[in-house]
C-alpha cells in the first residue's frame, strides 16, 4: 500500500534505575516486512491483567503523576524497593506493550504464505500491540472468516486459549473435573461454556452475590462463594459431587489456593475405606496462573502429602503440548469465536486515552465485570 504512515505510534514503559516508572508513547519508523512476516494496521487491542504486569510493573500507582512528553501522555510513578528488585531484570530497557488483538493485514513478505494474508482480519499474538501497527510473523497470526467484527476477534488468544488449556491440562495429567477462581472473568465464563459443552464438571469460586448472580445466568451449576460465612463447607460439597482434583488459582496470593487443596482432600478422605495417617493417596493440583492478590501464597498444610502446587503460564503449555493440540485449540477458537469465546467489554478507549491517568487508574483496578478495549486508529 502507497497511504501508509512514515512512523508507527507505539506504548512504552520503562524502569529507571533512580527507582521511576515511566509509561509513554514514541513515533518509531514504520516496519518493513521480511519475507516470511506481515504488517498489520491494529485494529483493537484488550487490556489484559497480564498486560498490566508489564504495564505497570511493582510501580506503586498511588503516586503515579500525569504529564507529557512529545505534546503525547505520559504517565511516572515512584517503584518501591521491593518492586526494583522483582524488576531489575528490565532496568532501562523501553518495553512495548500489548499481548494480542485483531487487524487488517496491509503490506506482506514475499512469501506465499506472507502474501495470502493481504487485506484479511488477522487475530494476532505476541506482545507489543498498543500501537498503531504491528509487524510479526505469519505464524504468530491466526485469519478469521471475512466480515468478523474486530471486537469479536482482539481477545482471541489468551483468555481463549488459556480456558482450553485448562481442559486439555486436565485430560492429559489424568483429572476429571476442575475447580476454578475468579470465574466471574471473561475467561471463567469462557471455561463455564467450554466445561458445559465438553460435560466436564466444574467448580466456580466467586467472591460476591453479584458474580454469583452473573454465573448463574450463564448456566452454571456448582458457584461458590468466597465471601461466605461457610464457605470452606460448600467448597467441600461441591469438591464431593463434582470430584475435583485440579484446580487453576487466578488470584495467587492469600490462603485460598491452600483452601482449595484443602476441600480436595476432605472429599478424598471421604471416599476412603482404610484410615491413613497419611492423608489420601489422592494427588490433588492447584496451578497458580495469576495475581490478583499480590501477596504471599499461604498454605496451611491440611491436606496430606500428596498434592502440587505449581504455577501455570499458556505460551509453555503450548509448547509442551505441541502443534496438532494447538492447532485443534485455535481451530475451535475461530468456530466459536462469537459464542463460547466472545469477550464482553465494559468500555473502548484510544491509544492515547489508555494513559489518561484517571482511565488507568480504572483498567488497572482490575474490576470483575469490567474489560477495557483499546481502538489504536480512533
Amino acid at each position: 500500500m502507497t497511504d501508509l504512515p512514515e512512523t508507527n505510534l507505539v506504548m512504552l514503559t520503562l524502569v529507571k534505575p533512580e527507582g521511576q516508572l515511566e509509561v509513554y508513547f514514541e513515533r518509531r519508523p514504520m516496519p518493513e516486512p521480511q519475507a516470511h512476516e506481515v504488517l498489520v494496521k491494529v485494529l483493537t487491542t484488550p487490556i489484559n491483567p497480564s498486560d498490566l504486569g508489564l504495564l505497570f510493573g511493582g510501580a506503586d500507582m498511588s503516586t503515579a503523576r500525569a504529564g507529557t512528553r512529545d505534546g503525547l501522555p505520559l504517565i511516572t510513578a515512584d517503584i518501591p524497593p521491593p518492586g526494583m528488585r522483582a524488576m531489575g531484570g528490565r532496568i532501562g530497557d523501553a518495553l512495548a506493550i500489548g499481548n494480542e488483538g485483531c487487524g487488517v493485514v496491509v503490506k506482506a513478505g514475499d512469501s506465499p504464505e506472507a502474501q495470502a494474508l493481504v487485506g484479511k482480519t488477522v487475530a494476532l499474538l505476541g506482545g507489543e500491540m498498543y500501537a498503531e501497527y504491528r509487524c510479526l510473523p505469519v505464524q504468530m497470526t491466526m485469519p478469521l472468516p471475512d466480515g468478523t467484527d474486530p471486537v469479536d476477534g482482539a481477545s482471541c488468544f489468551v483468555n481463549p486459549l488459556t480456558s482450553l488449556a485448562f481442559t486439555e491440562t486436565m485430560r492429559m495429567e489424568g483429572h476429571s473435573a476442575l475447580v476454578h477462581t475468579a470465574a466471574a472473568s471473561n475467561l471463567g465464563q469462557m471455561l463455564v461454556k467450554i466445561c458445559a459443552k465438553d460435560g466436564i464438571p466444574l467448580v466456580n469460586i466467586v467472591r460476591s452475590d453479584a458474580q454469583v448472580e452473573i454465573l448463574k445466568g450463564i448456566g452454571a451449576q456448582n458457584i461458590v462463594n468466597s465471601s461466605a460465612d461457610d464457605f470452606q463447607d460448600r467448597l467441600v460439597d461441591a469438591i464431593v459431587e463434582t470430584g475435583a482434583t485440579l484446580g487453576f488459582d487466578a488470584i495467587g496470593g492469600g490462603k485460598l489456593a491452600g483452601q482449595i487443596l484443602a476441600a480436595m482432600e476432605v472429599a478424598a478422605v471421604k471416599r476412603m475405606t482404610t484410615y491413613s495417617r497419611y492423608g489420601s493417596d489422592t494427588y490433588k493440583q492447584v496451578y497458580i496462573y495469576g495475581a490478583l492478590d499480590l501477596g504471599p501464597t499461604v498454605l496451611n498444610r491440611s491436606f496430606g502429602l500428596t498434592w502440587g502446587l505449581g504455577g501455570f503460564l499458556l505460551t509453555p503449555f503450548m509448547q509442551k503440548a505441541g502443534w496438532d493440540v494447538v492447532g485443534r485449540m485455535r481451530a475451535r477458537v475461530v468456530d466459536e469465536l462469537t459464542t463460547t469465546f466472545k469477550s464482553h467489554y465494559s468500555h473502548e478507549i484510544s491509544l492515547t486515552d489508555a494513559l489518561n491517568l484517571d482511565t488507568a487508574h480504572a483498567y488497572n483496578a482490575k474490576r470483575t465485570g469490567e474489560k477495557y478495549l483499546i481502538r489504536p486508529h480512533g
